[in-house]
Protein backbone atom coordinates (compact mmCIF):
# COMPACT_ATOMS: atom_id res chain seq x y z
CA UNK A 1 0.00 0.00 0.00
CA UNK A 2 1.01 3.63 -0.96
CA UNK A 3 1.91 6.08 1.89
CA UNK A 4 -0.84 8.62 1.96
CA UNK A 5 -0.18 12.18 2.26
CA UNK A 6 -1.96 14.42 4.87
CA UNK A 7 -4.62 15.81 1.86
CA UNK A 8 -5.42 12.21 0.57
CA UNK A 9 -5.81 11.02 4.67
CA UNK A 10 -8.16 14.20 4.83
CA UNK A 11 -9.88 13.47 1.22
CA UNK A 12 -10.87 9.62 2.93
CA UNK A 13 -12.01 10.94 6.12
CA UNK A 14 -14.15 13.60 5.20
CA UNK A 15 -16.11 10.64 2.67
CA UNK A 16 -15.73 8.21 5.46
CA UNK A 17 -13.84 5.62 2.75
CA UNK A 18 -10.67 4.75 1.66
CA UNK A 19 -9.30 6.53 -2.03
CA UNK A 20 -8.99 2.90 -2.97
CA UNK A 21 -12.36 2.91 -2.99
CA UNK A 22 -13.64 6.01 -3.50
CA UNK A 23 -11.11 7.46 -6.78
CA UNK A 24 -12.37 4.91 -9.61
CA UNK A 25 -16.25 5.23 -8.54
CA UNK A 26 -16.02 9.10 -8.82
CA UNK A 27 -14.22 9.10 -12.06
CA UNK A 28 -16.23 6.53 -13.17
CA UNK A 29 -19.36 8.40 -12.53
CA UNK A 30 -18.56 11.98 -13.06
CA UNK A 31 -15.23 11.71 -15.04
CA UNK A 32 -11.59 13.02 -13.96
CA UNK A 33 -12.38 16.96 -13.92
CA UNK A 34 -15.11 16.53 -11.88
CA UNK A 35 -13.84 14.40 -9.53
CA UNK A 36 -11.38 16.85 -9.02
CA UNK A 37 -13.37 19.52 -8.33
CA UNK A 38 -15.24 17.70 -6.03
CA UNK A 39 -12.72 16.54 -3.80
CA UNK A 40 -11.44 20.36 -3.54
CA UNK A 41 -7.72 19.15 -5.57
CA UNK A 42 -6.41 19.69 -9.11
CA UNK A 43 -6.56 17.70 -11.79
CA UNK A 44 -2.85 17.05 -11.39
CA UNK A 45 -3.47 15.74 -8.09
CA UNK A 46 -5.92 13.67 -8.65
CA UNK A 47 -3.74 12.00 -11.71
CA UNK A 48 -0.71 11.72 -9.53
CA UNK A 49 -3.26 9.94 -6.25
CA UNK A 50 -4.15 7.70 -9.30
CA UNK A 51 -0.60 7.04 -10.01
CA UNK A 52 0.38 6.58 -6.67
CA UNK A 53 -2.07 4.22 -5.95
CA UNK A 54 -2.16 1.89 -8.80
CA UNK A 55 -5.64 2.99 -10.10
CA UNK A 56 -5.99 2.89 -14.31
CA UNK A 57 -8.24 4.85 -15.44
CA UNK A 58 -8.72 3.44 -19.30
CA UNK A 59 -10.78 5.37 -22.29
CA UNK A 60 -12.80 2.80 -24.68
CA UNK A 61 -15.17 2.99 -27.31
CA UNK A 62 -17.68 0.35 -27.92
CA UNK A 63 -20.39 0.01 -30.23
CA UNK A 64 -23.97 -0.47 -30.19
CA UNK A 65 -24.17 -3.62 -30.39
CA UNK A 66 -21.30 -4.59 -27.70
CA UNK A 67 -21.56 -4.40 -23.60
CA UNK A 68 -18.61 -3.88 -21.36
CA UNK A 69 -18.31 -5.96 -18.27
CA UNK A 70 -15.91 -4.92 -15.26
CA UNK A 71 -15.22 -7.45 -12.74
CA UNK A 72 -13.26 -7.16 -9.82
CA UNK A 73 -10.68 -9.56 -8.46
CA UNK A 74 -10.64 -10.05 -4.45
Amino acid sequence: MARKTKLMLRVEKEHQRPLERLLPEKVNELGLSATAEELGVSKATLGYWLLKLGINVRRIAISPDEILEVKRVS
